[in-house]
């Protein structure tokens, strides 16, 4: 059997996207569909090969934003949860926050999270789950900063800036606090 001919070309994503660049492959073989996944750092985006630069542009911010979404409603466990604060410390802080437990709670409903920095514990609140990556991944940077920083001094905020998404992040959880505070008015009649 021939080999399939494959075209592969890389893009940048912007500052502050998921992942750190995006790699289109063009095959002859696909003909009318469009796919995506992360492999790593990466997002492949597999399409057919007669399709145009503006096509592949088009289809490249679609199942960006179809990976974004299905990643957004993922929920992942204590140990995934323990391993992205391992990874995040690595990347922000050299691995010099080293929590002794990592895990979600049910009993936070005011907070996003909380750090024990005497017994290195740090728990995220139920409510995070479902929320995008980057939200979750900013919570726990917050409360790994703790372990290095117990209050929130200007050295505690100078730690937050080895986050990329702080402000972005921040942001998103200014809005979910906003929304709920809103009035919760009946659904409009319809006529």
């Amino acid at each position: 059997m021939p080999v399939d001919p494959l075209h592969s070309a890389t893009h940048q994503l912007p500052r502050g996207s998921r992942s750190s660049a995006v790699e289109v492959r063009r095959s002859a073989r696909r003909s009318r569909t469009v796919s995506a996944y992360r492999e790593g750092d990466r997002t492949i985006v597999l399409i057919p090969d007669r399709m145009s630069e503006a096509e592949e542009q088009r289809w490249v911010t679609v199942m960006l934003d179809k990976l974004a979404a299905q990643e957004s409603k993922r929920v992942f466990g204590d140990a995934e949860l323990a391993e992205r604060a391992r990874r995040l410390s690595a990347q922000c802080f050299d691995g010099r926050a080293r929590p002794a437990s990592v895990r979600w709670v049910t009993n936070q409903n005011t907070r996003w999270g909380s750090c024990t920095p005497a017994e290195g514990s740090i728990r995220l609140s139920h409510r995070l789950q479902g929320m995008p990556e980057y939200v979750v991944d900013y919570v726990l940077v917050h409360e790994l900063a703790h372990l290095l920083v117990p209050g929130h001094g200007p050295r505690f905020w100078q730690l937050l800036e080895a986050y990329p998404r702080t402000e972005r992040a921040r942001g998103y959880l200014e809005g979910v606090v906003a929304a709920e505070r809103l009035p919760h008015l009946p659904a409009a009649r319809t006529e």
